[in-house]
C-alpha cells in the first residue's frame, strides 16, 4: 500500500503530540518495516522545519526533515502539480497540493487527521487509525 502522509500526521510523530502520536508512530513503524510505502509532499518538508523550529530549535528541526527524508519517498511539487491543485474544488490550496501529489503519483490513499478538508479528493482519505487498520489487514 502506497500512502501519502499529511503534514499533521508526521508532526504528531516528530513532536510526540498527544493524543495522536501512538497511532502515527505505528504507521511510521509500518513504513519502516516495509508494510507500506510512505510518501511526503516536498513542500511539507519546509512546513515541518518551520513548525519544529518554532517549537524546538534549528538543530531538531533539521533532524526532523532528515528523518522524513530517510523514511519516506518525496512527492515533487512541479508546475503540473500546482496546475492540478488549482483545478480542484477544495478551498485550501495546501490540501489541494497534497491531493494532486497523491493523484499524480497514483497512490492508494492519503493519511490525515483533517479528513473533512479532503472531502473533494478523488484519492481515498483515511484517518491514521483507519489507515493503520487497513495496513494491518494486509
Amino acid at each position: 500500500m502506497h500512502l501519502l502522509f499529511d503534514t499533521n500526521v508526521l508532526l504528531d510523530v516528530l513532536l510526540a503530540r498527544e493524543p495522536w502520536a501512538d497511532v502515527a508512530t505505528a504507521l511510521w513503524r509500518a513504513n519502516d518495516e516495509g508494510r507500506l510505502v510512505g510518501y511526503v509532499v516536498a513542500s511539507a518538508l519546509t512546513d515541518i522545519f518551520y513548525i519544529a523550529r518554532r517549537l524546538t530549535d534549528v538543530d531538531r528541526a533539521l533532524e526532523a526533515v532528515r528523518l522524513c527524508m530517510m523514511a519516506f519517498e518525496v512527492c515533487p511539487v512541479e508546475r503540473a502539480t500546482i496546475e492540478r491543485a488549482l483545478g480542484l474544488r477544495g478551498r485550501d490550496f495546501e490540501d489541494n497540493i497534497v491531493i494532486a501529489c497523491a493523484e499524480m503519483m497514483g497512490l492508494d490513499g492519503i493519511v490525515t487527521r483533517n479528513e473533512a478538508d479532503f472531502t473533494h479528493s478523488p484519492v481515498p482519505v483515511w484517518s491514521p487509525t483507519e489507515a493503520l487498520a487497513r495496513v494491518l489487514q494486509g
